[in-house]
């Protein structure tokens, strides 16, 4: 696979960052093949500009992840930066979902174009969200740019608590409660996004079932979800002693972040994949043959 290279003398450190930079490779070129056919098949560009973003998403965790384990012995601050991109991403990726679903739906908040079929449609809101809206309302134009603005308030929030916590981590003031705050904070906020994203699509499931949206929102969220949840249990295992530092230079957060900076990168490969599926180019592809045969025809 590697002319001249003998795998079997590499120390485990360099193994790790080659298995690595293949993975990234890997998810860059699954998703350039993605973006270079939709780039080709250019039919909807509302749409597609949506979807690039979105897949865009995998190489740049990858990458992003990457960077991370070349500087295994960066500072906390480091860290921090480098999950602040990737989560400030996430926040315009589901911003972007939202608007894609608009799209397929010919809703269009800033012109006021909702179509009539779906005017006047029953929402039913949820607990706790119900504490402070009527627990059913009517679907108009107003409704829905609420729905907007409880997605793209995450797109603002996030970066601004990025910025706030490296801040006071660079000054060296970072208590416990600040850092609880800013949790209590992001977790609302991203709440009230996915629940517009839910909600919307609990509403309108039968209209969106021909453009796959559910395995749309699970490539997002099952990159999000993954990245968080391993992360939350290599916390676990480094306070319970499994995850050990054999190392004089490297301690056992940093083992940590390099364990799940690897993790992303081989997970990254496979979201890579399956977004293949859930934003596969054959809608436009569609589009694009229909719009050659009505040209012929008309010749």
């Amino acid at each position: 696979m590697f002319p001249g290279m003998d795998l079997t003398k590499m120390d485990p450190g360099t193994l790790t960052l080659l298995g690595a930079a293949c993975c990234v490779m890997l998810t860059m070129h699954f998703t350039v093949q993605l973006l270079s056919q939709h780039l080709f098949y250019w039919k909807n560009p509302k749409e597609q500009k949506a979807i690039i973003i979105i897949i865009l998403m995998a190489p740049l965790y990858a990458i992003d992840s990457f960077v991370g384990l070349l500087d295994i012995q960066g500072s906390k601050t480091f860290f921090t930066f480098l999950d602040s991109v990737k989560e400030c991403y996430e926040a315009l990726v589901i911003a972007k979902f939202l608007g894609l679903m608009y799209s397929y739906l010919n809703i269009s908040i800033s012109k006021n174009i909702v179509p009539d079929e779906i005017k006047g449609r029953e929402i039913h809101h949820s607990f706790p969200v119900s504490l402070f809206l009527p627990r059913k309302v009517r679907l108009e134009h107003h409704t829905l740019k609420l729905l907007k603005t409880w997605t793209w308030q995450f797109v603002v929030i996030r970066p601004v608590c990025s910025v706030l916590i490296i801040f006071f981590e660079l000054i060296g003031f970072y208590p416990s409660w600040l850092s609880w705050t800013f949790t209590i904070i992001l977790n609302i906020s991203v709440s009230m996004a996915l629940y517009s994203l839910v909600l919307f699509y609990h509403v309108f499931a039968k209209e969106l079932a021909p453009h796959k949206p559910l395995a749309k929102f699970l490539c997002i969220k099952g990159i999000v979800f993954f990245s968080f949840w391993q992360g939350i249990m290599l916390d676990v295992l480094a306070s319970s002693g499994v995850i050990k530092s054999n190392h004089f230079w490297l301690d056992v957060e940093h083992i940590q972040e390099a364990l799940q900076n690897v993790l992303v990168m081989i997970e990254m490969v496979f979201f890579a994949v399956i977004q293949q599926y859930a934003y596969h180019v054959s809608p436009y592809r569609g589009l694009a043959a229909e719009k050659t045969r009505k040209d012929k025809k008309n010749e």
